[in-house]
């Protein structure tokens, strides 16, 4: 149960990564929210149930999109 006013986003909630941060390993690559997702530098995700997100994010700011 979240103990932060307002409660934090829940698990399943399309804002999900609004989440207080409550373990961070950056040298790890990751962090643990409040909701008990885990969080990775790379912008994939690890639900409570095992589901899995995939990267989502581009992570490479110097990295262009390919020309249409």
């Amino acid at each position: 149960m979240c103990p932060h006013t307002p409660p934090c986003p829940d698990a399943s909630a399309p804002d999900r990564e609004a989440a207080h941060t409550i373990a961070s390993h950056p040298e790890q690559g990751w962090s643990l929210l409040c909701n008990g997702v885990v969080i990775f530098e790379d912008t994939g995700e690890l639900l409570p149930g095992g589901a899995m997100i995939a990267p989502h994010r581009p992570t490479d700011p110097t990295r262009q999109a390919p020309a249409a």
